[in-house]
């Protein structure tokens, strides 16, 4: 059995869905293989460039797969134009079809997650609708919204699938408002099923899902950690921007709340220091703090810092650039992070219907 997860944009949950897809066949079979066979978020391990999601799945699960096979084809930059400038397709579709055989070797159950919407990747010949058709799998797309939008890009996303004979297995919906999900999940499964899909799944949106935590700011934006390792964990859910009276900050510190503010703003680095003493518990705390303009406090005041779990991360950028790149950031699921991975799990376990997917896979 194999599927190709899929989705019609980026950050919509295809690799939410895609490792809590992997977590619950695992509970069913050992013999579980995953391959990402076009990557675009790298880092390189041993010499070989390996997704992301690669490492997460190997990392957070085990599955008895080589990295290089999981990950067989990263772009780099330049890579699309390089690729243009000398085009290879016959050499891309060897590394696939090489590490998919490798992957699939054994196994009862192969994920194959794509990259982004179905013709991402077409400008080297090797779009999603061509590696699900290269390697003979059914697609699960994933999209994310409300009724209108979903509906719409699933249907635009099909319609590339079908030119190239690729079946739509079913779809999922994902990061439907809590609030608006008894009202939202009858009717999107209905528009869907008009247009011949079969829903496998409508979720619910989890902001945990979504917040960056420390960990990840401080190595995406290329900061430089001044103390409070122990909290890289903590989770991000809103910023505050250093640009108010203490007192009038107090009032919006809190777990959750990342403060950036200049190094020279000492005022309100102890203001977000001293919720943490006045606070009840960890819930008047702070998650974390950036220190802009490459600026670091007083000694003194650095001397009490460290004297807190609060992670503090200096960064040469002005505070309104820092503050955009954040807001920017795609926030990916890694495998130290233990919350959301759960989140992850417990999210498809209980609104995806796993045991519908692989009958259907099984009578292929």
């Amino acid at each position: 059995m194999k599927v190709y997860v899929a989705a019609t944009r980026q950050n919509d949950g295809k690799t939410i869905a895609s490792v809590g897809l992997i977590s619950a066949v695992l509970k069913r079979t050992e013999k579980v293989g995953y391959i990402k066979p076009v990557g675009q978020h790298y880092v390189e391990v041993d010499g070989h460039k390996i997704d992301e999601d690669a490492i997460l799945v190997k990392e957070a699960y085990g599955v008895k797969c080589d990295l290089p096979d999981m990950s067989p084809v990263a772009v780099p930059r330049g890579f699309t134009r390089d690729y243009i400038n000398d085009p290879d397709r016959d050499k891309l579709v060897k590394q696939i079809e090489e590490a998919y055989s490798r992957v699939s070797a054994g196994k009862d159950f192969v994920l194959i997650e794509g990259t982004g919407h179905a013709g991402v990747g077409s400008v080297f010949d090797m779009s999603n609708a061509d590696v699900a058709k290269l390697l003979g799998a059914k697609v699960i797309i994933v999209s994310a919204g409300g009724i209108g939008r979903p509906i719409d890009e699933i249907m635009l996303n099909k319609a590339v699938f079908d030119q190239m004979g690729v079946d739509i297995l079913g779809v999922i919906v994902n990061k439907i408002q809590p609030e608006k999900y008894e009202q939202i999940e009858p009717i999107v499964s209905k528009g869907l099923t008009r247009k011949g899909l079969e829903v496998l799944g409508v979720m619910p949106y989890n902001p945990v899902l979504s917040s960056p935590t420390l960990e990840q700011l401080l190595e995406d934006i290329g900061g430089e950690l001044l103390s409070g390792e122990r909290g890289l964990k903590n989770s991000v859910s809103r910023m505050v921007i250093g640009a108010m009276p203490p007192h009038e900050a107090l009032d919006y510190f809190g777990r959750g709340t990342l403060l950036i503010t200049p190094g020279t703003r000492e005022d309100l680095i102890l203001a977000a220091m001293s919720s943490c003493v006045v606070g009840i518990g960890k819930e008047s705390c702070v998650s974390g703090i950036i220190l802009t303009g490459g600026v670091r406090p007083h000694t003194k005041v650095m001397h009490l810092i460290r004297r807190t779990d609060i992670p503090v991360i200096s960064v040469p950028d002005d505070t309104f650039t820092v503050a955009s790149r954040i807001n920017g950031l795609i926030v990916k699921i890694r495998s130290g992070d233990k919350n959301k991975i759960y989140a992850t799990e417990r999210l498809v376990t209980r609104y995806v219907r796993v045991d519908r997917l692989l009958d259907m896979l099984d009578g292929a």
